[in-house]
């Protein structure tokens, strides 16, 4: 059977926030957008891949077939049965942290994902943004930091085991709720913040962490008042302490002084959540942290600009 193709010329840009997952008891279901952007670039042409990095990553990340961004373009084109180019070029304008717990792997599915698709359908409706959130989500394995770089603001999401897709609820957030960031001068890869988990949970932890995640669905849309006891957790944090004890530190001296503040994604980065003056005397506790003010991205990933030149 032929496979629909992109003719060249074709450019599209598009932009996608971080994002942070988990939100404390949200395990692998709650996600936030944060409104730190990378952009890609993505243009057909030549007979070969070439591929730019700027900012978090440049040196880093493989410039070949390997990058995420262009595994996930692929993807992409399989599901929509479209031959890759012959020649593609792109260029990726990092600012979301790589390895620090703030989304940098799934905003580059999402991207690469969104980029794919925009190359094929030029601007982005509803049921392509369906499609890029159900892709993106089963190439990031998980997909609350996923669907929170699809679609911004606050998002619930998970399999339906009847359509086989991954999808996602977008419960509407509290005008005041805001967001602070303290991201470390340190790392933590994923995998090992994982490894650190153990396959099995006692039922009373399990209990409680389904009530603290339904009280926060609650909290995030109508009463911050209650997002300190909303944002505890018994399944993932305390086992992960060991990964980053400073991180863990941090998290336990801003809920002493009543700071709604989880480790975010799988860390080490410290996210807390309440309304504009519960943050504003927030201060990086050393030298060793970065104190971020970004703010909830409304939107998620967004096509800037698409041509068929």
């Amino acid at each position: 059977m032929s496979r629909n193709v992109i003719e060249p010329g074709r450019h599209v840009r598009v932009d996608v926030p971080a994002s942070s997952a988990n939100l404390g008891p949200g395990f692998d279901s709650l996600g936030l957008g944060i409104e730190i952007r990378d952009v890609v670039e993505a243009s057909v042409e030549g007979d070969r891949l070439i591929i730019e990095v700027e900012g978090a990553g440049a040196g880093e990340v493989p410039l070949d077939d390997r990058h995420l961004v262009h595994r996930s373009m692929l993807a992409l084109w399989e599901r929509l049965e479209v031959e890759p180019p012959a020649g593609l070029k792109l260029l990726c304008r990092n600012e979301i942290p790589h390895s620090r717990g703030l989304g940098s792997s799934a905003s580059a599915i999402v991207a690469g994902v969104a980029a794919a698709c925009a190359l094929v359908r030029g601007e982005l409706d509803d049921d392509s943004i369906t499609l890029v959130n159900d892709v993106a989500s089963a190439l990031e394995g998980h997909p609350d930091n996923a669907s929170a770089s699809v679609y911004g603001g606050f998002t619930s999401s998970w399999f339906d085991e009847q359509d086989q897709a991954w999808r996602t609820a977008r419960p509407g957030l509290h005008p005041d709720v805001d967001v602070a960031v303290f991201v470390p001068g340190f790392t933590l890869s994923t995998d090992k913040a994982r490894a650190a988990l153990p396959a099995q949970v006692t039922l009373a932890d399990a209990a409680r962490n389904a009530g603290r995640a339904a009280l926060l669905v609650h909290a995030l849309t109508t009463d911050p008042g209650r997002l300190l006891p909303a944002t505890a957790d018994w399944l993932h944090q305390e086992n992960r302490r060991p990964a980053y004890p400073a991180s863990m530190a941090l998290v336990d001296s801003l809920r002493g002084h009543g700071h709604a503040a989880f480790i975010s994604g799988a860390g080490p980065t410290v996210l807390v959540l309440g309304v504009g003056e519960s943050l504003r005397d927030l201060s990086a506790p050393n030298d060793d942290w970065i104190l971020l003010r970004p703010g909830i991205a409304t939107h998620g990933v967004r096509v800037v600009s698409h041509n068929s030149r």
